[in-house]
Order: C-alpha cells, then structure tokens, then sequence
C-alpha cells in the first residue's frame, strides 16, 4: 500500500518561496506516478504539477508555470515541488497524490494534467499560506 506524507508547508510573503516534500513509502518508488493538487474551501481540487512515472516528463498548470518545478528522488523516495515567486492566489492546501495501477499512462503526454480522481494514493496536505 503506498502512503504519502507531506511536510514543507507554511506562512510566506509575496513574492517568497517554499519548498513541499512528500514522502513515500510502500512500493516501488520508480513504479509510481506523481501529482501535486491544491484546494481553497469551496472549489475543487486543481491539479498544478505531476510527474511521470519515469520522471522524464513534467507538466503543470498555466497557473503556475515558470514558477513551480516537481522534481524527485529516488535515493529519498520523495517527491518534491518548489514554489518561487508566490503569489497571494497560491494560497491553498497542497496535496501530493500517487497512482500505481496505471502508472505508466500518467503524465506521458505533453501539457497534460491527470484529473485528481485518476490518482488512488494521497497526502494529508499542507497549508501555503501567502501574503500580500
């Protein structure tokens, strides 16, 4: 069973930066396709970053583009999303989301975002809190 567990969150100023961790244990971390989401209270949840399986391929929302890098590793078995120059409209929690049955369809084509409910496995999310 693949757990994922989140940490790096927290408060910033416009302009600053944070750097999420999400942690995974349970499987093979090179047989898994990750995905980083956020959310505010009344919208649903958007789909900002993934990763192939391979992590060759990365795409991300238009939103956040030239800002935001996911990257991971191995050695750490941890998925990581820098978050520079942020803006007060990032503010959300983030999750880190993983999916193992179909991996290797994941996040292979480019501009693509897999849809949160392509993703089984999830964190518990972090809270980046922005302010202007």
């Amino acid at each position: 069973q693949l757990q994922l567990v989140e940490s790096g969150g927290g408060l910033v100023q416009s302009g600053g930066s944070l750097r999420l961790s999400c942690e995974a244990s349970g499987f093979a971390f090179d047989h898994v396709a990750f995905g980083w989401f956020r959310q505010v209270p009344g919208k649903e949840r958007e789909g900002v970053a993934c990763s192939s399986m391979s992590g060759e391929m990365t795409n991300y929302a238009d939103s956040v583009k030239g800002r935001f890098t996911i990257s991971r590793d191995i050695d750490k078995n941890t998925v990581y999303m820098q978050m520079n120059s942020l803006r007060s409209e990032d503010t959300a929690i983030y999750y880190c989301a993983g999916e193992i049955g179909v991996a290797q369809a994941m996040c292979v084509m480019p501009n693509g975002l897999p849809y949160a409910y392509e993703y089984v496995h999830w964190g518990q999310g972090a809270q980046v809190t922005v302010s202007s």
